[in-house]
């Protein structure tokens, strides 16, 4: 199963249906990562949220050879939507204990980027779902 182009596919849907990029990230994180959209989204986030897209599919700078990496980079995305790029990014180093050198250290990068960029615009929601699939995603062949 290529999880990351189910990922891409995902966020494609989500931002069609999306009136906000903060309600896109929230709701990317909620079908992708398995962090619930409501008040009690931080107890799903501290668990790691859930695999809803097992597979693989993704860049080898990305891949830590697990079935999660489409959770963890929709996981991180909603949660930075929520408090900010730079808590998300303490938590990822020092409660997830992902270094910023592995994988999942780089993937962490790679979501706190998609926040940035479409929260300020730079990214629209047409073209969220290609940035991910370019970013992260392993090419067709």
């Amino acid at each position: 199963m290529n999880a990351c182009a189910d990922l891409v596919s995902a966020a494609a849907r989500i931002a069609a249906q999306s009136a906000t990029s903060r309600a896109f990230l929230i709701d990317l994180g909620a079908e992708v990562g398995g962090v619930r959209r409501g008040p009690l989204w931080f107890v799903d986030a501290g668990r790691g949220g859930r695999n809803r897209l097992r597979g693989r599919g993704f860049r080898p700078h990305v891949d830590d050879g697990t079935d999660g990496q489409a959770r963890h980079f929709a996981g991180i995305a909603a949660v930075a939507a929520r408090i900010g790029a730079r808590p998300t990014r303490w938590l990822a180093l020092h409660v997830l204990r992902d270094p910023a050198g592995s994988a999942d250290g780089r993937l962490t990068d790679h979501a706190l980027d998609l926040v940035r960029l479409t929260r300020s615009g730079e990214l629209n929601r047409r073209t969220v779902a290609e940035w991910i699939r370019v970013t992260i995603c392993e090419p067709a062949r």
